[in-house]
């Protein structure tokens, strides 16, 4: 070795912290989370939060809000996605610095975990489906982005209820199901049909709609999809394709208007995530999963959710710890259009 080379990292760094970087993005990130005592939080440490992030009891002054909705009353399978935000608050060491916007996306946007949805019953799917609209439908008024974790995805339908009351929004959305299907077994309300109800609404632009990762024996129930517009990714052509062609295919189907990013973790393939009610093999990879959200960066997003984490299925917490980089990885999307939109 340079024996110069040497002298001068030894000048540099052997004295050095953790937070003394040169870099000027890097100095960035360690001021947003250096203590005033030169520390940084121990991630096991305090009451969990989602992606750490400080709690609080109200929405009010925030840009985003992370909010849990522990509910799972409409799955058609395995049972236990409602114990899925309290699995994905417990997950640590999530960011704080994402290293592809080179920011801290806590740092450029008012955010805080503000709790769970309020249900009035723990029986009732139609009751708690109105609680979530009313609930989402408060932070909308507010100007707050709503960052949510599931629950099954029949939460997403009283969401875009919320959110595009006054103008459809587009979407974006990963799954292993497009569920767009029907009413069976006597219910319309259920986890395989939110979208197709949201585009009967009114409330979701099946034009700007893209459905990523289809795949598995279901199929045959997703002729609204194709009906209706919306531009249906089927594995196979995911494969083929590659990450790079399918999210520009993803940021020209939604264009520019406002876009909802809504990920079931079915999405991805059991050998990554088989904690979740209605596993499907031959899905997404984590690695082509993260690559594809990072490609949606500087889209009108008004809202997004991670869904259908069952941790009793999740023996190595993989899918847990999957869901909590999901939900980070919608945060510094979220955080980086509110910088665009600052002008900062």
């Amino acid at each position: 070795m340079d024996k110069a080379k040497l002298e001068s990292l030894r000048a540099r760094y052997a004295n050095g912290n953790a937070f003394d970087a040169a870099d000027p993005a890097l100095r960035r990130a360690a001021a947003a989370v250096e203590t005033p005592g030169g520390q940084r939080r121990a991630p096991y440490s305090g009451i969990p939060t989602f992606l750490d992030l400080p709690a609080a009891s109200s929405a009010t002054g925030l840009d985003v809000a992370a909010i849990g909705v522990p509910m799972d009353l409409g799955v058609s399978n395995r049972p236990g996605a409602r114990f899925g935000p309290r699995a994905v608050r417990t997950i640590e060491r999530i960011g704080p610095y994402h290293p592809t916007f080179k920011t801290v996306p806590q740092s450029t946007a008012r955010a805080a975990d503000v709790g769970d949805v309020p249900f009035r019953s723990r029986f009732s799917l139609e009751q708690s489906l109105e609680d979530i609209e009313h609930y989402y439908t408060a932070l909308h008024a507010q100007g707050v982005r709503p960052l949510s974790v599931g629950g099954d995805h029949s939460i997403t339908y009283p969401i875009l209820k919320a959110l595009g009351r006054d103008t459809p929004v587009g979407l974006v959305h990963i799954d292993a199901h497009c569920d767009t299907m029907g009413a069976f077994d006597g219910s319309k309300f259920h986890h395989g049909g939110p979208f197709r109800l949201a585009v009967l609404d009114g409330v979701l632009d099946p034009e700007r709609t893209i459905q990523i990762g289809i795949r598995g024996s279901s199929n045959m129930f997703w002729e609204f999809s194709h009906v209706s517009g919306m531009t249906v990714v089927y594995m196979e052509e995911f494969t083929q394709a590659g990450v790079a062609a399918v999210a520009a295919r993803a940021r020209a189907v939604v264009g520019t208007g406002p876009v909802y990013v809504s990920v079931d973790v079915d999405g991805f393939d059991p050998a990554f995530a088989p904690g979740t009610g209605t596993p499907e093999v031959g899905g997404l990879t984590p690695r082509e999963g993260l690559a594809l959200l990072r490609a949606l960066s500087g889209l009108n997003i008004v809202g997004a959710d991670v869904v259908e984490v069952a941790p009793q299925y999740d023996p190595t917490t993989n899918t847990v710890l999957l869901a909590a980089q999901l939900l980070f990885e919608e945060f510094a999307l979220m955080a980086t259009d509110r910088v665009q939109a600052r002008g900062s």
